[in-house]
């Protein structure tokens, strides 16, 4: 049987590798990010240890007296509709995604302590712990990605010229303006509610500032596009 510190680096490679990819994601900040990345290409490739590693003692050569590998598939498939009932969409932001995989993990750690693959449980379940509390330390250093879309809520007076102004402090700010909402007051004169999605590379809270120093606006509101875009 292959010694389970051997094949340990296996786990510290799928890690990387989805790490990496994942990081790519964070950096757009799309609803999967890098511990969501990080956390199905760790379960898998621990699964994947399980289904090489993890048979030894009941199977015999030249006979097959059982198949557990059976049970094994059917967790990784079955587990995943516990996952899928934790997802869920509001207004086009989606959450649970990070739960939704730490759970399958969590699965995977589990069948493999199953199989007496203790070593590889154990490592999977520190990187776990690595990839929940490290990486979003490591994720607030992250650099702003300029496709990454943000929103600005702002509310102003209605006919006084003022979303022009608005407009004109996103783009001499660096930012540029995607998508427009607007919801017109019922009463003439009234105030007027506009949703901005931009993308910059500058921290959204410093134009949310800029704007609220324009003459005329009452309210804004900043935050991820996903978040506040109906």
């Amino acid at each position: 049987m292959v010694s389970e510190w051997s094949v340990l680096w296996h786990l510290a490679l799928a890690l990387a590798l989805a790490s990496a990819i994942g990081l790519e994601r964070e950096i757009r900040q799309k609803s999967a990010g890098l511990r969501t990345y990080s956390l199905v290409g760790l379960g898998s490739a621990l699964f994947m240890m399980i289904s090489k590693y993890g048979f030894f003692d009941v199977l015999k050569p030249g006979a097959v007296i059982v198949d557990p590998s059976r049970v094994a598939a059917q967790i990784v498939s079955g587990i995943g509709f516990i996952g899928a009932g934790i997802i869920f969409v509001r207004r086009d932001a989606v959450r649970g995604l990070t739960t939704a995989a730490g759970i399958w993990l969590t699965a995977a750690v589990g069948a493999a302590a199953g199989a007496e693959l203790t070593v590889l449980a154990t490592a999977t379940t520190l990187a776990y712990f690595i990839v929940a509390y490290a990486y979003p330390w490591g994720m607030k250093q992250l650099p702003f990605s300029r496709h990454a879309p943000s929103a600005v809520r702002i509310t102003y007076d209605d006919g006084r010229g003022i979303l022009r102004d608005v407009m004109t402090t996103c783009t001499s700010s660096g930012f540029t303006i995607a998508d427009v909402a607007v919801d017109r007051p019922q009463e003439a004169g009234g105030r007027v509610s506009v949703l901005l999605e931009i993308q910059g590379t500058s921290p959204v809270a410093g134009l949310a500032a800029k704007i609220g120093d324009v003459p005329g606006v009452h309210e804004v509101h900043a935050g991820d596009a996903n978040a506040m875009f109906d």
